[in-house]
């Protein structure tokens, strides 16, 4: 590629004081005792694959330099995230946002009146559609990279995990785990398929890689994604997927219905019939998952050829790049 002037990233998750003055530096400390390096969560995850693909592409880039960025305040600023990052920024910098960015533009409807925000990035067209209601013709859609190098099929001759559940339900569990999870475990069970379950927010990254490379499918359980980065990484490795995408209304409580009401969504905003199959409820849960499973057997799935053709962390750092070169003057 051409040389480039380096790009000015910011990312920085929000870390402030629980209980007295300054305490965050000690339970920061605390934590890495007790758990390790920090685990990247999704908004991390898009601000590593996005600078691990700016490296491939020898592209140059700054990160977090608030010196320089005073000191040069005109030039853009891409915040990757987390919106208290625009705090630190001078008030006349331009800034390409997103996509780690606010759950709902109602958190700060006046924003795009208040900052220099050249353009808005989201993962996602159903979040574009959302995002959209709030902030009209200011919305561009960006879905992460996938390092497809360590997300890659498995040479295994004999995978021990035949099913992989993975569980991201967080809204009405106790109702779901009754029609969705209790059917499809009895099924998998009546069939003497193996099983392991990955409850979202109680594993490790490196957990879900190494099931990546010891399952032959997996059950993918949630409400509905902006991306769906565990879902991308696991066909990324060649494992296809049954998901459960019902469609319907947003559901976070902290909006929905009381100040946003928007739909559909989905659970797997990427998708083509390579990937595997998806079901809506119930009602076609265990009838969907026997043409799945066959499917499974037969070999008719190739997931990781959907994730190569188009999310490369090259190709969407490179479509990161197109959107700076197209907001990023005047």
């Amino acid at each position: 590629m051409p040389l480039r002037a380096p790009l000015n990233l910011f990312y920085e998750e929000p870390d402030s004081d629980r209980w007295a003055p300054f305490d965050r530096y000690p339970r920061r400390l605390v934590r890495w005792a007790l758990r390790g390096p920090k685990q990247p969560g999704g908004t991390m995850r898009v601000y590593l694959n996005l600078c691990a693909g700016l490296d491939r592409l020898n592209v140059p880039y700054r990160i977090n330099d608030y010196r320089h960025i005073r000191e040069n305040p005109h030039e853009l600023a891409c915040v990757i995230g987390q919106p208290h990052v625009l705090a630190k920024l001078p008030q006349e910098t331009p800034i390409l946002f997103g996509t780690s960015i606010y759950n709902h533009p109602s958190d700060d409807p006046d924003l795009l009146c208040r900052r220099r925000i050249r353009r808005v990035l989201v993962p996602s067209p159903w979040v574009e559609k959302m995002f959209s209601a709030v902030w009209p013709e200011r919305i561009s859609v960006w879905p992460s990279g996938i390092d497809t190098d360590r997300w890659s099929p498995s040479r295994r001759a004999n995978k021990d995990v035949d099913v992989l559940i993975y569980d991201k339900i967080v809204r009405h569990r106790s109702r779901y785990m009754r029609t969705i999870v209790e059917p499809i475990v009895a099924e998998l069970r009546r069939r003497r398929l193996s099983v392991e379950v990955l409850r979202y927010g109680f594993y490790r990254e490196e957990r879900l890689h190494d099931l990546s490379r010891r399952t032959r499918a997996m059950i993918y359980l949630s409400h509905h994604e902006t991306q769906g980065l565990a879902a991308q990484q696991m066909l990324a490795s060649d494992v296809p997927l049954f998901a459960w995408d019902h469609g319907g209304l947003w559901k976070d409580p902290k909006y929905a219905p009381h100040l946003v009401r928007f739909g559909p969504v989905t659970s797997v905003p990427y998708w083509d019939e390579r990937c595997g199959m998806k079901f809506r409820g119930s009602g076609d849960l265990l009838a969907g998952f026997d043409r799945f499973w066959f499917g499974v057997e037969a070999g008719l799935y190739a997931p990781r050829e959907m994730i190569a053709e188009r999310f490369t962390l090259e190709s969407q750092a490179m479509a990161y790049l197109s959107l700076v070169d197209l907001y990023g003057t005047g």
